[in-house]
């Protein structure tokens, strides 16, 4: 009971933290204008930044009267954002230098971040907790043994770390994860097969 108590604690301190000091959604609705249908946009760069209230693609733009500008990808249907210079430099300031330490830390805008970050993290602990199940089993046989636990804790990590770097948008982390994935389902497969033969 002492251990949900603080488990409890350490959660609803990890979400006051996240949200401690934050530039918000409404900071970003309050700059800029709505993108306009007519605005001739010949896309320069696409850039990548953890923005509150926002996608983290920013495209750099040309527009018809020769100026650049960034349009801030939203989660919305017609509601990006186009930004001068000026105003999107204040943004991307604000939304850092508010920024608390365990923002910092997780590299997360928003207090969702700290759940996405608790889903990897978790899934590490699993990955990385297969090889001490390995390790202990095989000092226990005197040789070494891979245990089923062993492709179960891998086969369940994979998947979290693999919607983790997913939503991180980590082509390192999914490509990592999703080759082994079929590895450990086809191992777990065999040793099924094994055992009802």
């Amino acid at each position: 009971m002492p251990g949900r108590r603080i488990f409890f604690c350490l959660l609803v301190f990890l979400f006051t933290a996240a949200a401690h000091g934050q530039a918000s959604q409404s900071d970003l609705d309050s700059l800029g204008i709505p993108v306009p249908a007519d605005a001739v946009e010949t896309p320069v760069a696409r850039i990548k930044v953890d923005l509150p209230g926002a996608k983290d693609n920013v495209k750099v733009v040309r527009l018809a009267d020769g100026s650049t500008g960034f349009v801030v990808k939203r989660l919305g249907e017609g509601t990006d954002r186009l930004l001068t210079p000026e105003e999107f430099a204040d943004f991307v300031y604000n939304a850092k230098a508010g920024r608390g330490w365990l923002e910092t830390l997780f590299n997360i805008t928003s207090p969702v971040g700290i759940l996405w970050v608790s889903l990897g993290l978790i899934g590490q602990l699993l990955f990385t907790g297969r090889m001490l199940i390995q390790w202990i089993s095989s000092e226990r046989e005197r040789r070494s043994v891979v245990p089923v636990a062993f492709w179960w804790m891998s086969l369940i990590g994979a998947t979290m770390l693999l919607v983790y770097f997913i939503w991180r948008r980590d082509i390192v982390g999914i490509l990592g994860q999703a080759t082994g994935w079929f590895i450990y389902i086809r191992n777990l497969v065999l040793i099924r097969r094994s055992r009802g033969a």
